[in-house]
């Protein structure tokens, strides 16, 4: 059983951890905490009992539109329906916070999971790389 809590408590170190394994990096040690509670209009903690298996950040302009970032699920529990979990949470509280516009960019093996799974629809964008 897998709950889903907006804007969740969760450790540095959990988050840290998860987007490590799920972005194939070396651990860091990100203040999510402090960096979510300051830029972000929330967030969305999967736990499956008390262990954190997924997580996805949604920042926003302060107004009508949000962004989907960092959606991340443990290797052990992917294609269980759990990441499709967190973005309608996202989705869902991002519209009841007045937003009417959701974002997202992916690579592309992702266009499946964002396009069919979770309702996104194809439009153009533009990405500079800094």
């Amino acid at each position: 059983m897998v709950s889903y809590e907006w804007r969740g408590r969760f450790e540095n170190g959990e988050v840290n951890r998860l987007h490590a394994e799920g972005f194939e990096h070396r651990v860091l040690e990100v203040d999510w905490w402090g960096q979510l509670n300051t830029h972000s209009l929330g967030w969305v903690c999967a736990r499956r009992g008390a262990e954190l298996v997924g997580f996805v950040n949604v920042a926003w302009d302060g107004d009508v539109h949000a962004f989907v970032l960092d959606t991340v699920v443990a290797g052990d529990v992917r294609r269980e329906g759990i990441g499709t979990g967190l973005v309608k949470a996202a989705t869902e509280q991002a519209k009841a916070a007045g937003c009417e516009w959701l974002h997202v960019d992916f690579e592309d093996h992702l266009r499946g999971f964002y396009f069919a799974d979770c309702g996104f629809r194809p439009t153009n964008a533009g990405l500079i790389p800094l």
